[in-house]
C-alpha cells in the first residue's frame, strides 16, 4: 500500500473572470518510508500541493488517497480528523504556542487525540529526547534558539505517530549550522521508516532526499533520483 497516491489531481481558483489552474492532472505515488523533496519556482504549485497532501484544502478535480483512504471528497470535519490522526506538519515559522513550554507544545496533538495525560507526558518526554531537548522541557519558545524551536516543532509533529510527515521549508529561518542539525534529524526519522515530503527551494536540502520532484506551472516538470536507499 502506498502512503500517497494522486490520480489526475487538480486545483483551480477563480480570479475574477480568469480561472487559475494551480495544479493540473497531477499523478504522484509515494511509497512507505520514502523521503521526497518538492522543488519549483514561485507559482509552480508547491504550496497548493502541500495544502492538498496535508488535507488543508480540497482538490477541484481528481482523487487523493492517503494510505488506504480516499480523502479527496471528505468534508472539513473529516479532513480535520485525518490531519490530527495521520499527518505531522513542520513549518518554516515553527508555529509553537508561546504560552506553553517545550513539553506542553509537544503534547498538543496528543491532547486533541484524547490520549491520557500520563501517556502523553511520557511520549512527549521521549520525543524531546529524540530531538535533543531532554534538558529544555520547561523552557518556553522565547527562551529557545530558532533551531531549538524547530526541534520542538518536529517532536510535536511526531506526537500522533503520523503516517506522513510534511515539512515546509524546515530550514528556511535557520543559520547553516542549525539547518544542518535539523536535516540530520530528518535523516534519522527517514532511517526509522518515516515517510517524509519536504517542500524546499534549497538544493542542499533536496539533496538529502531519495527523490526530488521539480514542479513547473502546476505539473511535474521532471524528477531526479538521488540514489539513496529506502
Amino acid at each position: 500500500m502506498s502512503i500517497v497516491r494522486t490520480e489526475k489531481l487538480g486545483k483551480s481558483y477563480q480570479m475574477g473572470l480568469v480561472q487559475l489552474h494551480a495544479l493540473r492532472d497531477f499523478d504522484l505515488t509515494i511509497e512507505p518510508g520514502q523521503y521526497v523533496a518538492i522543488m519549483g519556482p514561485s507559482g509552480s504549485g508547491k504550496s497548493t500541493l502541500l495544502n492538498l497532501l496535508g488535507c488543508l484544502d480540497q482538490p477541484t478535480t481528481g482523487r487523493y488517497f492517503l494510505g488506504d483512504e480516499d480523502v479527496s471528497q471528505m468534508d472539513d470535519d473529516q479532513l480535520s480528523y485525518i490531519r490530527g490522526m495521520k499527518i505531522g506538519f513542520i513549518f518554516q515559522s515553527y508555529n509553537l504556542i508561546a504560552q506553553l513550554n517545550v513539553i506542553e507544545n509537544i503534547e498538543v496533538p496528543m491532547f486533541y487525540q484524547g490520549i491520557r495525560e500520563k501517556q502523553s507526558l511520557r511520549r512527549a518526554r521521549e520525543l524531546a529526547e529524540l530531538v535533543g531537548l531532554g534538558e529544555r522541557l520547561t523552557h518556553r519558545p522565547t527562551e529557545l534558539s530558532g533551531g531549538q524551536q524547530q526541534r520542538v516543532a518536529i517532536a510535536r509533529a511526531l506526537g500522533n505517530d503520523p503516517l506522513l510527515l510534511l515539512a515546509d521549508e524546515p530550514t528556511g529561518n535557520l543559520d547553516t549550522q542549525s539547518g544542518t542539525e535539523i536535516l540530520h534529524i530528518l535523516d534519522l526519522l527517514h532511517q526509522r521508516g518515516k515517510t517524509l515530503i519536504v517542500i524546499t527551494h534549497d538544493p542542499q536540502v533536496a539533496a538529502r532526499a531519495q527523490r526530488v520532484i521539480h514542479l513547473l506551472d502546476g505539473c511535474i516538470h521532471h524528477e531526479e533520483n538521488n540514489g539513496r536507499q529506502t
